[in-house]
């Protein structure tokens, strides 16, 4: 069984979700954290004579922290996770999307990939804001977890001017598990 439906044309192109604004700043002490928790060596995160060193005006964040900047929390999850469980949506796409996925039995979800430009570098008292589109929804295909749909979303991280800092494709597949045979 493949699904409901396969055409999610009327998402394709839509705003997912409000803009995402950062809590907080860009900070060293955060940065100090991620680098910590990865192991990132490189001193143009911590240090700033070695950043200076290198022409930079200071420390700089890594560029793969640049989600980490506006994720909005463990409350917020805690709460999405309440309405799916409600049957709640929320008046925007990737919501409604989701409820049509949870609707067809497409509720597990694994990340698949991402694939990310870096335009600038994220330094220091950055204020960052995140724009999500949805830029496609596969037809229902089987994998090795199950059937399933691919989302993928396309997000432009800008600072408080509106400059682009990173273009990003992260893409999901929201899916039925797969029956294993014992």
């Amino acid at each position: 069984m493949t699904g409901l439906r396969t055409d999610f044309a009327e998402f394709t192109g839509q705003q997912a979700e409000p803009p995402r604004v950062a809590r907080y700043a860009v900070n060293e002490a955060m940065i100090r954290n991620w680098v910590e928790a990865v192991g990132d060596r490189n001193p143009v995160y911590v240090d700033d004579a070695a950043a200076k060193a290198t022409g930079r005006p200071g420390v700089i964040a890594p560029p793969a922290m640049c989600s980490t900047w506006i994720m909005a929390g463990y409350r917020r999850y805690r709460e999405i996770q309440e309405l799916r469980r409600e049957g709640a949506v929320e008046d925007f796409a990737y919501s409604r999307l989701m409820s049509v996925l949870d609707a067809a039995g497409y509720t597990s979800v694994v990340a698949t990939d991402v694939e990310q430009e870096y335009v600038r570098e994220i330094t220091p008292g950055t204020h960052v804001t995140c724009h999500f589109t949805i830029e496609a929804v596969s037809e229902a295909k089987r994998t090795a977890l199950g059937y399933g749909h691919f989302v993928t979303l396309r997000k432009h991280y800008l600072d408080e001017a509106g400059d682009l800092l990173v273009d990003e494709r992260f893409r999901i597949l929201r899916f039925r598990p797969a029956e294993r045979s014992a």
